[in-house]
């Protein structure tokens, strides 16, 4: 499963938290503040925090942060390059 990793929107931070099954929980100024589940590439599905059931509402915010999620590549963990010589 992916590991969790920050989106920026403008100014806004948001923390995202992979759950699979193309969900995320969505962390804003360190408190949890969506569920959202991929429904295609230019909309995403708001679920109610309580129930996990989609809210079929057109949510612009919604969107531009699965926009975000879909365009985050994650960074490469950097290869330790330390070679050790044996005699």
């Amino acid at each position: 499963m992916q590991e969790p990793f920050d989106i920026a929107i403008g100014a806004t931070n948001y923390a995202v938290f992979p759950e699979g099954n193309d969900t995320y929980v969505i962390f804003k100024e360190g408190k949890e503040y969506l569920h959202i589940q991929k429904d295609t590439d230019l909309q995403w599905i708001k679920l109610d925090m309580a129930t996990g059931t989609p809210l079929f509402e057109t949510d612009e915010e919604t969107n531009q942060i699965g926009g975000a999620i879909l365009a985050y590549v994650p960074q490469e963990e950097e290869e330790d390059n330390d070679f050790f010589e044996v005699d």
